[in-house]
């Protein structure tokens, strides 16, 4: 019994640290204002990533540590480039929907394209 108890336990814990979907895709949400427009980001397998149709915010890699996702890149306008990290706290309430939040901002919602 004890030995039944201890692998079931270890399945659970196995699947518990497995669970995390993996956000690779292609994310978007309506442009603000223009809802029958999209813009959003690429995740590619190996952290890198790119914008859709943001011509002044250019993503370049990501990364997830825990339940946190990092979006690095440039942002372009008035004839300067920045470089910026942005981190949000992220969560992928089914297989098609990511919600990115931070402590100071509205949470921010994006569908899978397939």
């Amino acid at each position: 019994m004890k030995k039944m108890y201890f692998s079931l336990l270890f399945v659970f814990a196995f699947a518990a640290c497995a669970s995390t979907p993996a956000p690779q895709g292609t994310w978007l949400q309506p442009v603000p204002g223009m809802p029958q427009q999209t813009q959003g980001f690429r995740l590619y397998k190996g952290g890198k990533a790119e914008s859709v149709n943001m011509a002044t915010l250019l993503y370049t890699t990501w990364q997830i540590n825990g339940n946190e996702l990092t979006l690095t890149g440039q942002s372009l306008g008035n004839g300067q480039t920045i470089d910026f990290v942005q981190t949000y706290q992220f969560s992928l309430p089914n297989k098609d929907t990511l919600r990115l939040s931070t402590p100071d901002r509205e949470a921010q919602i994006f569908i899978r394209q397939k």
